[in-house]
């Protein structure tokens, strides 16, 4: 039976799931050990994925990425990437419900601060992407480049990587020349790595640099006017006791309105185009049904318990999706030089962005690291911050952040391409 890229048989199945698995448990155990109160956490899965993916699996040109113990080739990045979309969709929808309710009001409060912080990350960003196409022409493009088009194609897969972002990878993709869409995909998985791991242990570092007290911090991100609004009176229908069902729709919702295409440049959709894609689709819906919670006496907000499991469960699935993908990808296409213009690309607009709102903003603390993992587009981060913050109230900055850098990030990425 043919199937995802190959073979697909009994034994590719069970390899799969064992392996996905044993990522999990592993990952778990790393992010539980901590050194002076900082851990990986949920990052560990990440950490453990890599290292599967470097140490267990191959990219081969033809047979895709390949267990080393498999006897019959078999692609396995179509099965991962279903687990990578499928935590996507479960964490992004699990946060816009849990968001929802606050999240009006939050914005309300600080619109132009979001704004103003998720286009100067991106912005830094930019400015740093610029800043390593200087470098690179004046000490030399690498071991596998030899001219300036394909370096920017390099240096824009960075950017993407860097900032974690699949639609700006997308539209880089679509928009440099056909011969150099391999070297935006070697530079995304080449910076993704540090883009996830850098900006959670920030949110980690970053309080306890500060020595926060996270009792006051957790205060200030209390918004009057939600405290004071009214709960319904009376028992409201719902369509199963755990919600799933209407945390389902929601996905469908979201998904159908990801795919809505906006173009850009060129002619209608055969150009370049823009769309919210699955994970801002999935987001926006969730928001506004967290936002309201029933519709006349029909509930349409999942049981809190249900949000926080499809929370952590999204977020791991998604984790180990993309990290063993990743570390294959990191060993088969790695070079020194590309790995550190992924790190400035990484904490150039992460630092310029937290002073940017500490300083010019006067946003608090948990307002000021939310709005961070929105503006770098950092799912991950998002998580971790949860954690650490110990209040799901941070998911707020992040829901009004993350549109205005989604929509930024695109269209910087074709600006560069266009542009060098």
């Amino acid at each position: 039976m043919e199937l995802f890229g190959g073979v697909i048989t009994i034994s590719n199945i069970s390899t799969l799931l064992v392996v996905v698995f044993a990522v999990l448990f592993l990952g778990y155990l790393l992010g539980r050990i901590t050194i002076k109160g900082v851990s990986l956490g949920d990052a560990g899965v990440f950490v453990v994925a890599l290292i599967v993916g470097a140490l267990c699996f191959t990219v081969n040109e033809g047979t895709g990425l390949n267990f080393f113990a498999s006897k019959v080739p078999y692609d396995f990045s179509s099965g991962l990437s279903i687990i990578e979309s499928l935590g996507l969709v479960l964490f992004v929808t699990s946060v816009g419900f849990i968001a929802g309710p606050k999240f009006f009001g939050n914005l309300k409060k600080n619109f132009k601060s979001y704004v103003l912080i998720g286009l100067v990350v991106i912005v830094a960003g930019a400015l740093a992407a610029v800043g390593c196409i200087y470098i690179g022409e004046a000490v030399g493009y690498g071991s596998t480049i030899e001219d300036q088009d394909g370096f920017v194609a390099m240096i824009v897969g960075l950017l993407s990587g860097s900032l974690t972002s699949t639609p700006a990878f997308s539209a880089a993709k679509a928009t440099v020349h056909p011969d150099y869409e391999s070297l935006v995909s070697v530079g995304h998985g080449i910076a993704y790595i540090f883009g996830v791991i850098g900006v959670v242990l920030f949110v980690q570092l970053v309080p306890k640099i500060a020595k926060a007290n996270m009792e006051e911090e957790r205060a200030k991100l209390v918004i009057k006017k939600e405290e004071t609004k009214k709960p319904f009176a009376g028992k409201l229908f719902e369509f199963d006791h755990m919600g799933i069902a209407v945390f389902a729709l929601a996905a469908i919702l979201g998904t159908f309105i990801g795919q809505i295409k906006i173009p850009l440049s060129g002619k209608g959709l055969d150009g370049t185009c823009f769309s919210l894609t699955t994970t801002g689709g999935c987001l926006l819906v969730s928001l506004i049904l967290g936002h309201f919670t029933r519709i006349g006496k029909i509930s349409i907000m999942p049981k809190e318990s249900t949000l926080k499991l499809f929370r952590e469960l999204g977020l791991v699935f998604f984790l180990v999706g993309a990290g063993i993908p990743g570390g294959a990808e990191f060993v088969a296409n790695f070079d020194p030089m590309y790995f550190v213009y992924g790190i400035i690309m990484t904490v150039i607009p992460m630092f310029v962005g937290f002073f940017f709102a500490k300083y010019v903003l006067k946003l608090s603390l948990l307002n000021n690291l939310g709005s961070i993992t929105g503006g770098m587009t950092s799912t991950p981060a998002l998580g971790t911050l949860i954690n650490v913050s110990g209040t799901e109230d941070v998911a707020s900055a992040y829901a009004a952040t993350y549109p205005i850098a989604l929509v930024a990030v695109v269209l910087v990425s074709q600006f560069l391409i266009i542009l060098f």
